[in-house]
């Protein structure tokens, strides 16, 4: 059987809506569809740009809000799967990681540096401390091994989450080639099925951008390290208002030719 694409392709012409970090903050996201509800049209398009897991203190309900919200979005007539798409965030990828973590080198150095990049929300969401997590380090593999597991049971126990990490995309774009999606990061002179962990860490490169990528008129990401908001260049759109954090949930609509035609704030 033929695998997914690792990256989302959505039909044009179209407008898209693309949604911030959100971070486990389930009350900003459930008021952003709140008014999300009132403007999509048919034919839009639906991204989650990352971030769904996080430092908020409600990480199973964000996810709760967006599984919730994808089955009104694909109940509007004519809408399909293929117009609906999530990311996978710095905090997605981590916690796939950290439940892999048995074949970590350094199990230990591994979750002290999730635990500074805010991992501990989403641990504790789903049954254990990165404490537990350590305590099983130093016991060995075995250990780590059976912690896991308990994570894994944990996220398991919450009905559509196991399915909604195995179905992240890594990118996306608008099929007329105007358009390109992404969570943090980009690395210029790579296509984007060549992207690698640039996806989630290459911040700098993604500043930098002063040309189109491939031809695209803009790449639009989620996560902006500094949380400034809405940020536009000519080439480039950050959405982070620093939700989770103590900011602001962002989206903005754009169409199929790049321009922005709105944005919410929550």
């Amino acid at each position: 059987m033929k695998r997914p694409s690792p990256i989302a392709r959505f039909s044009t012409p179209c407008r898209v809506w693309a949604v911030g970090s959100a971070r486990g903050d389930a009350d900003r996201l459930r008021r952003l569809h709140d008014e999300l509800r009132d403007r999509i049209r048919e034919g839009d398009k639906l991204i989650y740009m990352g971030n769904i897991l996080g430092r908020g203190g409600a990480v199973r309900e964000t996810v709760d809000e967006l599984l919730r919200f994808r089955r009104e979005f694909l109940a509007i007539p004519g809408n399909c799967v293929g117009d609906y798409a999530i990311l996978r965030g710095r905090q997605e990828e981590m916690w796939d990681k950290l439940l892999q973590l048995q074949f970590a080198v350094d199990p230990h150095s591994v979750l002290q540096w999730m635990k500074a990049q805010g991992l501990e929300s989403t641990v504790a969401a789903y049954g254990s401390t990165l404490e537990d997590g350590e305590h099983a380090a130093r016991q060995g593999a075995m250990a780590v091994t059976k912690w896991t597991s308990g994570l894994r049971a944990g996220m398991a126990s919450s009905p559509g989450h196991r399915e909604f990490l195995s179905s992240l995309k890594h990118a996306a774009y608008t099929a007329n080639g105007t358009l390109v999606f992404v969570h943090a990061g980009i690395e210029a002179s790579r296509p984007l099925d060549a992207q690698g962990d640039a996806l989630w860490w290459n911040t700098a490169a993604f500043d930098a951008l002063d040309a189109p990528f491939f031809g695209e008129a803009r790449v639009v990401r989620g996560l902006d390290p500094d949380h400034r908001g809405v940020v536009e260049t000519s080439y480039s759109l950050s959405i982070d208002g620093g939700c989770g954090a103590g900011g602001e949930l962002i989206a903005a609509c754009l169409d199929d030719g790049g321009d922005r035609l709105d944005a919410l704030t929550t």
